[in-house]
């Protein structure tokens, strides 16, 4: 069973970095077919995914965030980093960390509890 923990700052000012860490337990990040996500969820709205990290250390994100948006890796200390810049108020929301993987008959989608960024002055 992976376990996901997300953390990082809850309160961020406009303009700023976000810096969010996913530590991972009971599974390892660099495991064939899986693909670490950052999700997040603004108040009220959707889930809205941000990109991914896969297990090979390809880079995918969503166009609408690629240009601010960074997702790194660090194998020994099995954790996958979110880093997002120039944020704004509208980048308030839950930050999620998933873990996906399928093959075959077999599919894994594991998620973490969650974290809260409020970027407000």
């Amino acid at each position: 069973q992976v376990q996901l923990q997300e953390s990082g700052p809850g309160l961020v000012k406009p303009s700023q970095t976000l810096s969010l860490t996913c530590t991972v337990d009971g599974g390892s990040i660099t495991t064939n077919y899986y693909y670490w996500s950052w999700i997040r969820q603004p108040p009220g709205k959707g889930l809205e995914w941000i990109g991914y990290k896969s297990y090979s250390g390809s880079t995918y994100y969503s166009p609408s965030l690629r240009s601010r948006t960074s997702i790194s890796r660090d194998n020994a200390k099995n954790t996958v980093y979110l880093q997002m810049n120039s944020l704004k108020p509208e980048d308030t929301a839950v930050y999620y960390c998933n873990a996906y993987a399928a093959w075959g008959s077999f599919e894994y989608d594991y998620w973490g509890q969650g974290t809260q960024v409020t970027v407000s002055s």
